[in-house]
């Protein structure tokens, strides 16, 4: 959720003002206007330079995430900053070929002319960033939008605050300020942004907020890319490698303190493995945070008191296997394994957004399929299993946004693939080529002679007399 947080600071910042809002989304159109996006050379340069941004502010960009978050360097680096250093890196080298006409499939009375998609920039786009990855979720979108051609209004999260007040005085320092400028607020200054006129949206948050999003764009009949959540199930079948299984799980859980929207947020598995998927996330737990979790640099904070208060709730009246304390001071939950747990209780109704791990019991593949398909489509599915045949079938009858099998979270990694959800995880994608692709319109082209016009004879009224050859 959006919810209202003290303006965050930087000299090129809207600051809250109502008035200014809409100047800005103004001039970033008269920029957009004016052509300058549209060279190649230029998309590259902007991209260069935010590439060095990211290399020259990156102890910077690290504090900000640690006051935010309590990220420790090796974390920030590797679990947001590398991602989008990536995908820079990438889309530089592969944009020279995507902005170039694709020649298409000629029919029998075009064979003359020239048939061709020319990817063309939409023109304003609004990223509006999540506060979870609050660096990677505002600047990864942003790369697709540069490297297609557009201006980039920005909307960080106000919830993570440090990074959104960095971004504010940083963006304008590498990059354009009239062509990429950075809006700073809580709830009244987006509600004032997502009143203005913009030719894509794209946000990352919750469900809840994605309507709100969607509802003001359509307005302007807007096209938006919603990132979103839900419950993205974990299958672990009988016959894996349970403690491989369960170490990757962990990692996935409990990495950023639950608070990754493709994290595990639930196991499926079979009653007789239960006690020992338990005892195996334990394990893993120990060996990645020590003993004690709140003692380990690389174990995060919940990012607010709401967000802690929502999250310990979430426990109450629940068989506690592992953990289940927290630190309302310092916003701690320990990694938390719960068992038996009942299919109508809170905590299986929401996206968690924790580090609680509910594990439910099924009996069969067929019996974890139908969980899954009797609740949202999730953003992401996860199944272990050494036996292909469970890995395709869990594929072919489920549906979610993405899947990894016998891993977690790792399908966003891939530059090939399109990271996005479906239903209410959300719509649209991007990552890379598909990104250049969500920010385009793919323009269909067809170029004729002037001559020849014998062939096109037969088009022309009067039709009376061509009847017959009909």
């Amino acid at each position: 959720m959006l919810i209202p947080a003290a303006p965050a600071t930087g000299r090129d910042c809207v600051k809250g003002a109502m008035s200014k809002i809409s100047e800005v989304v103004q001039r970033a159109r008269a920029a957009f206007n004016s052509g300058r996006t549209r060279p190649l050379q230029f998309r590259i340069q902007q991209l260069e330079a935010l590439r060095r941004m990211i290399k020259e502010r990156e102890k910077d960009i690290g504090g900000a995430l640690a006051a935010d978050l309590h990220r420790n360097e090796w974390n920030a680096y590797y679990d947001e900053v590398v991602y989008v250093m990536e995908e820079i890196e990438y889309t530089i080298q592969n944009l020279p070929e995507w902005v170039v006409d694709e020649p298409m499939e000629k029919t029998a009375n075009t064979q003359h002319d020239e048939c061709y998609i020319h990817s063309e920039p939409l023109g304003v786009v609004l990223i509006i960033g999540a506060w979870n990855y609050p660096f990677a979720l505002t600047i990864q979108p942003m790369v697709g939008a540069i490297a297609a051609g557009n201006v980039v209004v920005l909307k960080p999260s106000e919830v993570s605050e440090n990074t959104a007040s960095l971004l504010a005085t940083i963006v304008p320092q590498y990059l354009d300020k009239d062509l990429f400028p950075v809006i700073n607020g809580g709830v009244p200054e987006t509600t004032e942004v997502l009143k203005q006129r913009f030719d894509h949206i794209l946000y990352t948050g919750s469900p809840g907020v994605g309507k709100i999003v969607m509802t003001a764009a359509a307005k302007h009949l807007t096209p938006v890319t919603l990132e979103l959540g839900g419950k993205s199930p974990c299958y672990v079948d009988k016959d894996c490698d349970l403690d491989l299984a369960c170490r990757r799980i962990a990692w996935g859980k409990y990495m950023n303190s639950g608070q990754t929207c493709v994290a595990p947020d639930y196991i499926l598995c079979d009653p007789s493995i239960q006690n020992q998927v338990v005892e195996k996330l334990k394990k893993s737990v120990k060996e990645f945070y020590g003993e004690d979790a709140k003692k380990s640099p690389d174990y995060g904070r919940i990012i607010n008191s709401r967000h802690f208060q929502r999250v310990m709730g979430l426990l109450e009246g629940q068989k506690v296997a592992y953990g289940g304390t927290g630190d309302a001071a310092t916003r701690y939950i320990a990694p938390t394994i719960l068992t038996d747990v009942d299919p109508e209780s809170p905590v299986m109704q929401e996206e968690i957004f924790g580090p609680i791990m509910p594990i439910m019991c099924v009996r069969s593949l067929e019996e974890a399929i139908q969980f899954i398909n009797q609740r949202e489509k999730p953003l992401a599915l996860y199944v272990f299993s050494q036996n292909d045949r469970v890995i395709k079938k869990m594929i072919a009858e489920t549906s979610s946004g993405g899947v990894t099998a016998n891993d977690v979270i790792l399908h966003l990694s891939v530059h090939s693939l399109p990271f996005g959800g479906v239903g209410n995880s959300g719509m649209g994608a991007y990552h890379c080529k598909h990104s250049f692709v969500t920010f385009s319109h793919r323009r269909s082209c067809l170029v004729r002679s002037l001559e020849k016009e014998d062939t096109f004879r037969g088009r022309y009224p009067p039709s009376l007399g061509k009847m017959t050859h009909h």
